[in-house]
C-alpha cells in the first residue's frame, strides 16, 4: 500500500510538474529588465506597467469580459429551457437522440466549429464582430451548461411538481418556487463552466472577429506572432493570479457555506429536544 501511495503521490508530483512549470517560467520572466526569456537580467515592473497603460489592451479585456458575462447569461437561460425539455420526453429513444445532439457541439474540433460558424455568418449576411463572436459562443457554451443542469433536474423527485400542482400552484410557481431553486447549483455550475470556456476560447472566436474588434486570447495570439514581447508574459501573469483569486475565494465561500450547514444540522436536533412532545 505504502509503495502504491508513493507512485500515486510521484505521478501527481509529476502531472503538475509538467502543468504548471511552464506557467512559473513565463512568470519569473515578466520581471526580466533584459527582454528575454533566455538570460534573467534584473528585477523590473516596467512590463506591467506597459500593459496598464495599453488602452487598446484594456478595452479588449472588456470585450472579453462583456462577451464571457453576456454569452453565459444567454446559454444559461437557454440550457435551463433545454434541460427541460429534454427531461419531459418520456421517450428512451429520443432523448437519447436529443442528448446527442446536444453533446456534438463539445466533441466536435473547434476549428470546424468556427469554420462552420464563419460560412454560417457569411451566408445570412451577419457582419464578424461583436455579435458573431456572441453568437458563437452562445452556442458552444449551451451544451455544457445543458450538462451540468440536466442531472440535478434527473434527481429531482417528481413527487415535488405533483405535490406543488396538487397545493393549487400555477405553472409558473411550480417553475420559480420549486424547480429552479433545487436545480440552482445546476445553474450555478453551467453559468461558471460557460464563463470559462467563453473566457478561454480562441480556435472559434478566431474564426468570427472581424476587423476593429478582438478578445485577449485572439490580441495575445496575434502580439505572440510578431514576436517574443515580455507584456505577453505580464499580461498572462495578471490573468493567472486573477484566476487564482477567484478560485481561492469560491474556495473559502464554499468552506464558510460548509460549516453553516453543519453547524445548522447540529443546532436542529439539539433544538428539537427540548420541544415537548
Amino acid at each position: 500500500m505504502r509503495n502504491k501511495n508513493g507512485f500515486s503521490n510521484l505521478y501527481l508530483v509529476l502531472v503538475f510538474a509538467v502543468l504548471y512549470a511552464p506557467i512559473f517560467y513565463l512568470m519569473y520572466y515578466s520581471f526580466n529588465s533584459g527582454g528575454t526569456m533566455h538570460k534573467f537580467e534584473g528585477f523590473t515592473l516596467d512590463y506591467y506597467r506597459e500593459v496598464l497603460q495599453d488602452t487598446r489592451l484594456i478595452i479588449i479585456m472588456i470585450n472579453t469580459l462583456v462577451i464571457a458575462l453576456l454569452s453565459s447569461a444567454i446559454a444559461t437561460i437557454i440550457a435551463i429551457i433545454g434541460a427541460l425539455a429534454i427531461k419531459s420526453v418520456q421517450n428512451r429513444r429520443a432523448k437519447n437522440t436529443l442528448l446527442s445532439l446536444n453533446n456534438v457541439l463539445i466533441v466536435s474540433p473547434d476549428v470546424i466549429i468556427g469554420a462552420s460558424f464563419l460560412i454560417l455568418f457569411t451566408i445570412a449576411g451577419i457582419k464578424l464582430g461583436f455579435v458573431s463572436v456572441l453568437l458563437s459562443h452562445v452556442a458552444f457554451s449551451v451544451p455544457i451548461a445543458v450538462l451540468m443542469i440536466l442531472p440535478h433536474l434527473q434527481d429531482m423527485s417528481p413527487s415535488l411538481t405533483d405535490a406543488a400542482r396538487d397545493l393549487g400552484a400555477s405553472r409558473k410557481d411550480v417553475l420559480t418556487k420549486v424547480i429552479l431553486p433545487i436545480i440552482k447549483p445546476g445553474i450555478f455550475s453551467g453559468f461558471f463552466m460557460a464563463l470559462t470556456y467563453s473566457l478561454d476560447d480562441f480556435a472559434v472566436t478566431f474564426f468570427v472577429t472581424g476587423n476593429g474588434y478582438s478578445t485577449l486570447s485572439v490580441e495575445i495570439y496575434s502580439r505572440a506572432r510578431q514576436g517574443v514581447s515580455l507584456s505577453i508574459n505580464a499580461l498572462s501573469t495578471l490573468i493567472f493570479l486573477f484566476t487564482i483569486l477567484l478560485v481561492v475565494g469560491y474556495y473559502f465561500l464554499t468552506l464558510k457555506k460548509n460549516r453553516q450547514n453543519t453547524s445548522e444540522a447540529v443546532a436542529e436536533p439539539v433544538a428539537e429536544a427540548g420541544v415537548p412532545r
